[in-house]
């Protein structure tokens, strides 16, 4: 049994830990071989920690007093703070950087039992397009996407159960798109999760405690409405993404979901717009907080977050209060729309991985 436990998802290998069925050595030492077995093709991780001494700590925890992550193998974006191991936010200038303590995200997982298996790969301070080797798994001559490539590759590869990232433009579910797996990004000021089912994302879901207003309930099939958002890119979509959203509604429908096919109100349905509006608003943001390693050590910094700091892209405050104005009136304009119906279905990429590393 121990010799194949990677392959099960983290609700899957919690009811088994948390009961002493395996112990939490032999989950971490499966998952390990794994890691050395597939670490040279996939390149999922920036620094994976000495992980066997912990999970024996964590065998030794009374039954009754195991956490709700107990044991649970979870990878984390390397932009996050880690007491015990390097946090190198995927720039060189910040290479063997030790923070003194963890992040709270990192902090919550442990108070919650979870066995932190290492940092995983990002393109540098999870701003820029390329930067990280990783693979892949289904195919290393794809990109996994980015900026969260590592945390995306070692769940759908089966290093780890769970794994944890950041979002600001698709970074979330561009990666969990591309690698074929479950994630989960919330709103705004919420960190992502990539899992391997839907019963794991609402594991993790729960420990940091997001929940929506309403209790959810069991509802008939025939009385729930579903929007199918096509989004102003739809004209670069490729078959791969074309075919998922088809097939998605032909199952919808074939179990008597209300399907709607809906477009984007004039003000939010110019593609380049949106490109623009986005571009000022995270370069602008990004700008600040990046100017400190900029002025130590520019040299080290990648050619594209430089311009970034640089302000290559000629954004003027007139254009940034424009931006945020327009971004603002599109959230509105998005929520009355949401308001009318359950779910709504959209794109998360505009076709399967694309072929190369160099842009993610």
């Amino acid at each position: 049994m121990e010799s194949s436990t990677y392959h099960w998802t983290a609700t899957q290998a919690l009811e088994l830990l948390k009961n002493n069925t395996i112990s939490v050595e032999a989950y971490a030492q499966s998952l390990l071989d794994r890691i050395h077995e597939r670490n040279r093709t996939i390149k999922a991780w920036a620094h994976l920690d000495l992980v066997l001494r912990e999970a024996r700590i964590l065998d030794k925890v009374p039954v009754d007093k195991r956490g709700p992550l107990h044991g649970l193998a979870v990878g984390v974006k390397n932009i996050m703070d880690t007491k015990d191991m390097p946090t190198e936010y995927g720039s060189r200038i910040y290479d063997g950087h030790k923070p003194n303590e963890d992040s709270q995200a990192v902090a919550i997982l442990r108070a919650a039992g979870a066995l932190i298996f290492g940092k995983t790969t990002t393109t540098e301070f999870a701003v820029a397009n390329s930067g990280p080797r990783t693979t892949n798994p289904h195919n290393p001559k794809h990109t996994p996407g980015g900026s969260l490539c590592g945390s995306a590759a070692a769940v759908a590869d089966f290093q780890v159960s769970l794994s944890l990232g950041s979002q600001t433009g698709g970074s979330v579910i561009r990666p969990a798109s591309y690698t074929g797996v479950f994630a989960m990004k919330l709103s705004f000021g919420t960190i992502g999760f990539f899992a391997r089912s839907m019963d794991d994302l609402q594991l993790v879901a729960n420990v940091f405690g997001l929940r929506g207003d309403e209790i959810p309930r069991d509802i008939p099939l025939d009385q729930i409405s579903v929007a199918v958002i096509k989004t102003p890119f739809w004209s670069l979509t490729g078959s791969g993404t074309e075919r998922a959203i088809c097939e998605s509604i032909s199952v919808l429908r074939r179990n008597n979901v209300k399907v709607e096919e809906v477009s984007f109100p004039q003000e939010v349905s110019d593609p380049k717009v949106l490109v623009r509006i986005q571009e000022v608003i995270i370069q602008s943001e990004a700008r600040v907080p990046l100017l400190p390693e900029y002025h130590l050590n520019k040299a080290g910094l990648a050619y594209e977050v430089r311009g970034i700091i640089e302000n290559r892209s000629g954004i003027t405050q007139e254009e940034l209060r424009d931006a945020y104005n327009r971004y603002s009136n599109m959230r509105t304009i998005i929520n009355d729309l949401a308001s009318k119906y359950d779910i709504i279905l959209a794109p998360s990429a505009v076709d399967d991985a694309p072929i190369g590393l160099d842009d993610m």
